[in-house]
């Protein structure tokens, strides 16, 4: 379980979520009471990262949509012919 504990916390430092999905899929059993407090406080801990995490992809993707809809607004009409004019 120490072990499970330690990549927990390095995990959440990392913010790697892929190692937090998979720590939490593989949480082992038949532990002392101790250790269950920490991994308790430390999944809490867990969902905090991933929930700040959610957030800021939302503001990315919010501001990406922003910034597309600009170039679109400012972008010149394309036509099917070349006009060219002298």
């Amino acid at each position: 379980m120490q072990i499970w504990l330690n990549r927990l916390k390095v995990a959440i430092v990392e913010r790697d979520t892929a190692l937090l999905e998979e720590l939490l899929e593989s949480i082992p059993q038949h532990t002392q009471k101790s250790e269950l407090q920490s991994a308790i406080a430390l999944m809490q801990e867990a969902s905090d990262v991933v929930k700040e995490l959610r957030d800021e992809t939302f503001i990315s993707m919010e501001q990406l949509k922003k910034n597309l809809k600009f170039l679109e607004s400012d972008a010149t009409p394309m036509t099917g012919r070349l006009d060219i004019k002298y």
